[in-house]
């Protein structure tokens, strides 16, 4: 199990240096959509320039590729085989790409641990140990926190994607595809994705009301916390995959910052008609025994969902899938 707070610290510090990554992204001409028309790189489609090893030109048997990223041009293997993945561990595991390290973080990821069996620890989550990766001889890594750059890219060719940078699975899929040479399982998985997605939405639909608001929050022993689309705890599935609204009163809240920290008296304010928790030691009964969440319309009415740490805390691509058809099975029982 790992730690809310550790968590919690680190990805609101990523989330700050996203923001200004994004920005100089922007005013460099490489990370809005509104440039497509122009050519320049948007969000899910790196910017692929292949050379051979003699440097001619030729693209037929490149060894390399050049990538525009937030830390400026870097070079990259064509198709590197010693990957450390820091981060976007899951949508290397879609494409059939097994890392040579990653954090024990997410190699426990509920999802996908049973298929990293050999993959190396290279730390914490956030804090790699630099002697773990270097001894792993990676060709590429991949992070999302650019303050480890300057340690990591004197290793091997570092490429740093700010958490938030991509925003779905697609997006995800459709950027490590072309950039891993897996254009081909990068179709196909998001074929098979959009698939069951849409078997998931039309269950829902059929049972649900169309304005039925939903909430994503967390309880600890210290804190509650309400959750926007893109930020974990079931996120992901509720906002995007299943097209599910949070209350008006603080849609907008959300889903511009992505979190929020509230007492036990805004409850009612951020409660929507379906709840989704993440508490580990806490049960549904203790929530409709609790002064203050029993009085909840969503507790009340059976619409409260609660489920581990280890289950709704991953985003990436495999763990939405599941969490999607998870949800939606529930709700379908709920909504009968």
């Amino acid at each position: 199990m790992f730690s809310h707070q550790r968590f919690a610290r680190y990805r609101l510090q990523a989330g700050a240096t996203a923001v200004l990554l994004l920005a100089a992204v922007i005013l460099s001409g490489c990370g809005g959509r509104e440039d497509a028309a122009a050519g320049n790189t948007v969000p899910g489609t790196p910017d692929v320039q292949a050379s051979d090893v003699s440097g001619n030109g030729s693209t037929k048997e490149a060894a390399f590729k050049k990538i525009s990223t937030v830390k400026g041009e870097i070079q990259i293997p064509a198709r590197p085989q010693r990957i450390v993945a820091e981060e976007y561990l899951g949508s290397l595991i879609a494409l059939n790409v097994v890392p040579a390290g990653a954090p024990g973080l997410t190699l426990n990821n509920y999802y996908y641990k049973k298929a990293l069996n050999g993959v190396a620890d290279t730390g914490t989550y956030g804090k790699p140990s630099v002697e773990r990766i270097a001894g792993l001889e990676p060709d590429l890594i991949i992070t999302g926190n650019a303050e480890t750059y300057e340690q990591l890219s004197k290793i091997a060719p570092t490429l740093v994607i700010p958490y938030g940078t991509l925003k779905n699975a697609r997006e995800e899929l459709e950027y490590f595809g072309p950039l891993l040479g897996k254009e081909t399982e990068a179709k196909s998985w998001l074929a098979d994705y959009d698939r069951r997605i849409a078997a998931a939405k039309s269950k829902v639909d059929a049972v649900l009301p169309a304005d039925a608001s939903f909430s994503i929050m967390e309880s600890t022993d210290k804190s509650i916390w309400v959750y926007g689309d893109n930020f974990g705890r079931g996120g992901q599935p509720v906002y995007q995959a299943l097209g599910r609204k949070p209350p008006a009163a603080i849609s907008d809240e959300l889903m511009k910052k992505q979190w929020a920290e509230i007492s036990a008296e805004m409850l009612g304010r951020y409660a929507g008609d379906y709840i989704i928790v993440t508490a580990n030691n806490k049960t549904a009964e203790d929530f409709r025994t609790d002064p203050v969440w029993s009085t909840l319309p969503a507790v009340k009415n059976g619409k409260l969902y609660v489920w581990p740490e280890e289950r709704s805390w991953y985003y990436d691509p495999l763990a939405v899938l599941s969490q999607t058809e998870e949800l939606a099975e529930w709700l379908v029982k709920t909504g009968k």
